[in-house]
């Protein structure tokens, strides 16, 4: 199959929907389908494409306003190449790629699937309501309608987005991890090295978007009061401002932990696995996450996860490896401090952790899920 995946753009710090998206393209030209990806040069340069991936990449310039992210270029090309393809895949909603892509995909009939990365969860959809309402008015509803299916990437997701979807087919495939990057892991030390502030301390890693949905006002005053009973602990914050650094540094100034939480910026590659080696355990206690990439990644690097009941994933997790709690400071507290004073559980559940990634989340089986959906609606 000749398949395209289309994007606004594929910079790191757009956080897990870029990734995601080159991590299925590659996985699935692995099993040796043509894999194209369509992009802007919004922000920062791509990711990287994994090791020995064939996927092709073509990047467009995108134009004012560029928070919309439209492209001329890109919309020229996709009216020239969208007959050659046999199937698309449109990652997110309300931006100019949605809009040209399904319109052109519907003019000349080629199948495409939507995934709304999360955009369909009432939590999301209700910001900027009026801005997304004259979106949908204008082409997100049609878009919609029109999809061969909606990709949901848990059943959750899927259950709490239905009312807005359309009525469109919909599918559930989860999204993957590449667990042959979590067999070498690097020293804890080249973390340490980096962040001397962590060194000789139990770390608790945060890695997401430094985002107001991410339960960083949840996560700090919990952390605060866990060190009430396990002052060894260290709060390490990784990811790129995505509008709340400064809120989240006076949080933690304002319960009197600035010296304890480590804010490093976004971490990639050995970087990123480093942290997960230094860390005790994981930390995500969002209000709202479509599926959560780094959760599963801490998993597969054997690190017991706390999350929110609002991660989409939760069900599927919970207990294997990850304590769910409600979005409450108290709940958050409780879980850091019971598994500080318990090490027996400690790793038993960092081992259940691994296990659930392999089981659950390793692309090789995910890529096979993905390849029957396109087959199921390719032309």
């Amino acid at each position: 199959m000749r398949i395209l995946h289309l994007i606004a753009t594929l910079a790191p710090e757009s956080g897990g929907p870029a990734q995601a998206c080159i991590e299925m393209a590659s996985a699935v030209a692995a099993r040796g389908h043509e894999v194209s990806i369509y992009t802007t040069d919004w922000g920062e340069p791509a990711r990287p494409l994994p090791t020995g991936s064939t996927v092709a990449i073509k990047t467009f310039p995108v134009q004012w306003p560029r928070g919309w992210k439209p492209s001329v270029g890109l919309a020229q090309a996709l009216r020239r190449d969208l007959p050659s393809f046999d199937v698309v895949h449109l990652h997110s909603l309300y931006l100019f790629h949605d809009w040209v892509g399904g319109d052109f995909a519907h003019q000349h009939g080629v199948p495409y699937i939507v995934r709304p990365h999360g955009l369909l969860d009432p939590y999301i959809r209700r910001r900027s309501r009026a801005r997304k309402c004259l979106m949908e008015i204008a082409f997100q509803n049609r878009v919609l309608r029109r999809a061969a299916a909606i990709h949901y990437t848990s059943d959750l997701e899927r259950d709490i987005s239905a009312r807005y979807d359309q009525g469109a087919l919909t599918r559930v495939v989860p999204l993957g991890v590449r667990l042959d990057g979590f067999e070498n892991m690097p020293p804890a030390d080249d973390f340490v090295r980096r962040f001397p502030a962590t060194a000789g301390r139990r770390i608790v890693l945060f890695l997401s978007r430094v985002h107001e949905k991410k339960g960083l006002d949840l996560l700090i005053p919990a952390f605060a009061a866990a060190r009430k009973s396990v002052p060894d602990l260290h709060l390490v914050i990784a990811g790129p401002d995505d509008g709340v650094l400064e809120r989240a540094r006076s949080l933690a100034s304002q319960h009197q932990v600035k010296d304890e939480v480590t804010f490093t910026g976004m971490l990639i590659g050995a970087d990123k696995l480093a942290a997960f080696s230094a860390a005790s355990m994981f930390a995500l206690p969002s209000y709202s996450e479509n599926f959560g990439i780094a959760i599963v990644e801490a998993m597969a690097a054997g690190l017991p996860a706390i999350v929110s009941d609002q991660v989409n994933i939760y069900r599927e997790i919970e207990g294997g490896g990850a304590i769910v709690v409600p979005c409450e400071v108290g709940a958050v507290t409780r879980a850091i401090e019971s598994l500080a004073a318990d090490p027996v559980r400690l790793r038993q559940m960092a081992a259940e952790a691994r296990e659930t990634a392999r089981k659950l989340y390793d692309w090789r089986n995910v890529a096979m899920s993905l390849e029957n959906l396109y087959r199921e609606f390719a032309r």
